[in-house]
């Protein structure tokens, strides 16, 4: 009987975390794509894209970040795999392997950014494309402020 009942609470305890994880995912999905459309709103303002400019710039915009996105999540990966790596004692040759994979996961991240600048100026004027890059960090450090004062943190 007691078998039984800590049986019934440790499925009850796994199911309302699985269900709690999923109510997480759907929460930061919602999160990313709503901070996406403040941003386009943010940058298509802060740029003054005209229509024209639009139609070329967001398609190239949208897959140069997908880009971006990909190489940091392989960094994320690769410095993750180089932390586990350390605290479960892998040899050299391993943690040399680990080491280079995190190093060309870095590069491809500074190769999609420098690559970005040259593919932004065959679809927006030279002073829009300073202005894209002065309006994305201004937008990531609103944000940034705007999670602060949300999380009840003191500055």
């Amino acid at each position: 009987m007691k078998n039984l009942l800590y049986t019934l609470i440790i499925s009850a305890l796994m199911l309302a975390g699985a269900g709690q994880a999923q109510a997480q995912k759907k929460c930061d999905d919602g999160w990313k794509e709503k901070m996406m459309s403040e941003k386009i709103a943010f940058l298509t303002h802060e740029i003054n894209i005209t229509p024209e400019e639009a139609q070329a710039f967001w398609p190239v915009y949208n897959k140069i970040e997908k880009e971006k996105d990909e190489a940091r999540h392989q960094a994320f990966k690769s410095h993750k795999a180089m932390s586990s790596a350390l605290e479960e004692g892998k040899s050299e040759k391993e943690l040399s392997a680990l080491l280079d994979a995190y190093v060309a996961a870095k590069v491809r991240q500074d190769e999609v950014d420098n690559g970005a600048t040259e593919i932004y100026k065959t679809v927006l004027p030279l002073e829009k494309v300073v202005k894209l890059y002065v309006a994305e960090e201004k937008f990531r450090r609103q944000y940034i402020h705007k999670l602060h004062k949300g999380s009840g943190e003191k500055r």
